[in-house]
C-alpha cells in the first residue's frame, strides 16, 4: 500500500516535461532556481514529487511573467523597432556587398594565374622527360665513343662489342 501511494505521488521526467510543456534543459534551469534536487529510485531512475512539480510550475510562471513585460514593452514601439531592424538589415546588406566586391577585385586575376601555373607545371614535366631521354642518349654516345681505339696517324678503328644474350 505504501509503494502504491509512492508511485501515485511521484512523476517521471517525461511526465514533468509534459506537465510543464518544456524540455530537459529548462527543467534543469527551473530546478536550479527552485533549489530542487531530483531524486533517484532504487533502479537509478530520476523522479519528482507532486510538490516539487508544483514548485517548478510556480517558478516557471514567475519566469514567464518577468519576460512578458519586456515583450509587451517591445510591442508598444513596433515602428521604432522596425526602423532599427530595417537599418540593421540595410547595413548588413551594404557590408556584404562591399566585402564581396573587394574579394572579387582581389581574386579577379587568379583564374589566369592558376591556368599559367598548370601550363608551367606541364611544361616542367615535359622538360624533365626530355632531360631523361637526353641523358640516355649521352650514355649511349659515350659508349660508342669509347668503342673507338686509336691505331695511329689520327686514325681510329671501332672495336666490335659482342652482345651476350
Amino acid at each position: 500500500m505504501l509503494k502504491e501511494a509512492l508511485k501515485e505521488k511521484t512523476l517521471s521526467p517525461q511526465q514533468v516535461r509534459a506537465i510543464l510543456n518544456t524540455d530537459n534543459k529548462e527543467i534543469v534551469e527551473l530546478c536550479k532556481r527552485a533549489s530542487i534536487l531530483p531524486r533517484k529510485n532504487s533502479k537509478g531512475q530520476t523522479y519528482f514529487s507532486y510538490d516539487e512539480v508544483k514548485n517548478l510550475r510556480r517558478v516557471q510562471a514567475q519566469k514567464r511573467s518577468v519576460t512578458n513585460p519586456m515583450v509587451t514593452q517591445v510591442q508598444k514601439q513596433p515602428s521604432a523597432m522596425r526602423s532599427i531592424l530595417a537599418s540593421l538589415q540595410q547595413m548588413e546588406n551594404t557590408l556584404s556587398d562591399k566585402i564581396a566586391k573587394v574579394i572579387d577585385e582581389k581574386l579577379e586575376g587568379m583564374d589566369e594565374v592558376v591556368v599559367e601555373l598548370i601550363r608551367c607545371k606541364t611544361d616542367n614535366e615535359t622538360l624533365r622527360q626530355k632531360i631523361v631521354d637526353l641523358n640516355k642518349e649521352v650514355y649511349q654516345l659515350k659508349n660508342d665513343l669509347n668503342s673507338f681505339k686509336p691505331i695511329g696517324l689520327g686514325l681510329y678503328r671501332k672495336k666490335e662489342r659482342h652482345v651476350w644474350e
